[in-house]
């Protein structure tokens, strides 16, 4: 019996294999995108999404190579935020 021509769909196991680990208070944030940027030693940037981080997404990743980081922050990080835009 053969499979071929057939796609296979294979689950993919979590990434252990951060290029680094970074507070989020260390990368830029670009306010129009809602996104947060981490130099990427290719020359790129890392970069997460606050709608990624809300859904529970801690993984940074490059867009032109295949390294990611691991993005380290506190659920209170973004309570302050929304607390500084209720008192504007």
């Amino acid at each position: 019996m053969s499979n071929k021509g057939e796609l296979v769909i294979v689950p993919v196991e979590p990434v252990e294999g951060f290029y680094d680990e970074v507070e989020i208070e260390d990368m830029e944030y670009d306010d129009d995108a809602q996104t947060f940027y981490y130099p990427c030693p290719c020359g790129d940037r890392f970069q997460i999404t606050v709608e990624e981080i809300e859904e529970g997404e801690e993984i940074g990743r490059c867009p032109s190579c295949t390294l990611i980081i691991r993005v380290i922050y506190d659920d209170d990080f973004f309570e302050e935020d929304d607390e500084d835009d209720e008192e504007d």
